[in-house]
């Protein structure tokens, strides 16, 4: 089972273009316009979506922008292998987490976030100065006066991760994440529901990760990330019918 996408009519904001981009990607995504087969024509697409020729053809150019079809003068609009669509994109990455029934998009995005966000963790902790380590001493004591409020404390656990990030220096890094990780918050799939008591557990992951960067020992702050990430997916991740619950290793 996958979150339905809103109906055309009821998407509010942006453009039109934008819109009908969603839509097209969604089904792209979902097999209904399957890869090696051409997109209905322009008119077709005029027709059912209710727009001018213009505006396909501006969602057209998107959509190659994105990585998923090419269009061929004479041939049409043609879909094309998923090796080739950007995953970063977030309406493609969108797309593919509400289509994924057995969470690998969720899985892979979960362990490139470990990998980025350990090493920055472990850059962190080499060259973190006063002031940041003041700042991230007193974001743990205040993320400590959140675990009874489940939504204060996911704020206040990105606020955590991106200091951290921040003070690594490595903006590309922190681009990818924000790209990827934000668009998979919006996601119930992704947040799943985390067991009793998952706060208490969470609050003192990050406690080991900031003991390890204020103490500037580089690869127990690395260690520490990576098994507050991967666990806590573990922990949150939706069971599957005869299926692992944790990430692929």
């Amino acid at each position: 089972m996958h979150d339905p996408l809103p109906p055309l009519k009821s998407r509010r904001g942006g453009r039109l273009g934008d819109t009908v981009v969603a839509h097209v990607v969604d089904r792209i995504v979902s097999g209904g316009y399957a890869v090696g087969t051409s997109l209905p024509t322009e008119p077709q697409l005029c027709e059912e979506f209710g727009i001018s020729r213009t505006v396909i053809r501006e969602s057209i150019k998107l959509l190659e922008e994105k990585g998923l079809v090419r269009a061929t003068s004479g041939r049409g609009t043609q879909v094309l292998p998923r090796t080739g669509w950007n995953l970063l994109d977030p309406v493609v990455l969108e797309a593919q987490i509400r289509h994924d029934s057995e969470l690998r998009v969720l899985d892979d995005l979960v362990e490139v976030r470990a990998a980025l966000e350990c090493e920055m963790a472990a850059r962190c902790a080499r060259v973190i100065g006063p002031e940041e380590s003041a700042a991230l001493a007193r974001q743990l004591e205040f993320l400590a006066t959140c675990v009874d409020d489940a939504g204060r404390y996911a704020t206040e656990d990105v606020v955590f991760h991106e200091m951290i990030m921040a003070a690594s220096g490595n903006q590309l890094g922190l681009a990818i994440i924000h790209s990827i990780h934000a668009k998979a918050r919006l996601s119930g799939r992704y947040n799943g529901t985390p067991p009793p008591g998952d706060l208490a557990v969470s609050l003192a992951e990050h406690q080991r990760i900031g003991k390890a960067i204020l103490a500037k020992d580089p690869d127990a702050a690395a260690t520490q990330m990576r098994l507050h990430i991967v666990e806590s997916w573990a922990r949150r991740r939706p069971a599957l019918h005869d299926r692992r619950t944790e990430p692929r290793r």
